[in-house]
């Protein structure tokens, strides 16, 4: 029956929930201390760009002189560790926030290299790689990547062999994304921006931020990043930003960027934050809580479906580098099955059924699940997967543990009443 909770549980299912309990418990310890840190860092960020109440008043019109918004930009700054911050709600993804941020700082003839491997899928339109419209490519730049290495860390030798005289950026994705790979840990990013500072120093590192901010205790722009970017439905939104994006880096790259997003000579001094200043603050305010309770959820689904004898990316009790978790199904029965019993787990719709469709910028159809009150806000809660094999779902976000934990367990009770559970 759509919309019920999970009743009683089988043996099965009540030991891998047991299991999920326990990893938690593991790593409690740990978890807290990032939290606490970033708690810190969060507030200290408020104090020191001033917010004061009357920030919390939006602007219209061309929205010059808004201080709120500019409170808002100092605080990203100094979070994620940067110079300087744009961050709009005008930024309707990412992906957006990414292409601006792209197209505001290469030029034709420029090569960017990404050293992640292939860019997430709604990257790839932007990049042209089929020739699509308004692209890089149709702009006369290049773009080449160098997979990881099989332990999932940048090959240094192979990017100093696919650097070119006209290089301009290395791409990173701190997320896997649907790629088959683990997430970045800041340590890896560290290592690799150094190197590239060392050996190419005219070359910019441009970090992919998505899904990343606040799950370690540092951010790409304290390890020196040049450019990164992100979107507010995601961690930085702290689940209230109604959307949104940020790009955040050195202030000359930044304002590149802005001319880019608004126009060249408007910069970054127009955009009416409208009546949704205090809903970027109050989320931004609140996302280190809500990215801490967003990864205690990727711990306890790791550990859950692997209990249930299912291949879960990362392994419960691996550091953490962002808020998603892989889960391998194996066939498109069980993914769709693990997506009924997520949306049964929803507040809002949760009588729907989930049913592939294709989205823009994706070549595959998708099956997405999640009742949530911010349309696509992964950083409340969701499960989606791309129609392809080995039918790998990926959750990402949660509000509340609690929530998660229920979600989970419907979703394997899904699975059991179809005859999918192993």
């Amino acid at each position: 029956m759509a919309g019920k909770n999970a009743g009683a549980l089988t043996p099965k299912i009540a030991a891998a929930a047991a299991r999920g309990d326990e990893a938690l418990r593991a790593q409690a310890p740990r978890l807290e201390d990032i939290a606490a840190h970033n708690h810190r860092k969060m507030l200290r960020a408020f104090q020191a760009a001033r917010v004061s109440s009357y920030h919390l008043h939006g602007s219209t019109g061309y929205g010059l002189g808004d201080a709120g918004r500019e409170a808002l930009d100092m605080a990203v700054a100094a979070v994620l560790g940067t110079e300087s911050a744009l961050v709009r709600h005008q930024f309707v993804s990412g992906t957006h926030a990414i292409a601006a941020a792209l197209f505001g700082v290469l030029r034709p003839g420029d090569h960017a290299l990404s050293v992640s491997g292939l860019p997430y899928d709604t990257l790839l339109p932007v990049i042209g790689t089929a020739g699509e419209r308004g692209s890089l490519r149709e702009w006369g730049i290049g773009f080449d990547a160098v997979p990881l290495t099989g332990q999932s860390r940048v090959d240094l030798a192979a990017v100093r062999a696919a650097a070119r005289p006209d290089t301009r950026i290395f791409l990173l994705q701190r997320s896997a994304g649907y790629a088959g790979r683990q997430s970045l840990p800041m340590a890896e990013i560290a290592r690799f921006i150094a190197w590239s500072k060392e050996n190419f120093p005219n070359i910019y590192v441009f970090v992919d931020n998505c899904y990343g901010e606040l799950v370690e205790k540092t951010e790409p722009g304290d390890a020196g990043a040049d450019l990164t970017a992100g979107s507010l439905i995601k961690n930085l939104g702290g689940t209230l930003a109604p959307t949104g994006g940020y790009i955040a880096g050195r202030r000359d790259l930044v304002e590149l960027a802005a001319d880019r997003f608004a126009a060249p000579g408007i910069g970054m001094e127009v955009g009416a934050s409208l009546d949704v200043q205090k809903l970027l603050l109050q989320g931004l305010f609140f996302s280190p809580l809500t990215v801490a309770e967003a990864v205690k959820s990727m711990i306890f689904t790791a550990a859950f479906w692997t209990e249930l004898g299912f291949t879960a990316r990362p392994e419960a009790s691996a550091p953490r580098a962002d808020i998603i978790q892989a889960v391998e199904l194996g066939s498109a029965k069980r993914l769709a099955a693990f997506c009924r019993g997520v949306q049964k787990g929803s507040a809002l719709d949760a009588h729907m059924r989930p049913e592939p469709a294709p989205m823009p910028g994706y070549a595959d159809e998708i099956l997405m699940a999640g009742g949530v009150f911010v349309q696509g806000a992964t950083a409340e809660f969701s499960a989606d997967g791309p129609l392809r094999p080995p039918y790998t779902v990926y959750m990402q976000g949660g509000i509340s543990v609690h929530y998660v934990r229920e979600a989970n367990i419907l979703a394997a009770q899904q699975m059991q009443e179809d005859g999918l559970l192993r």
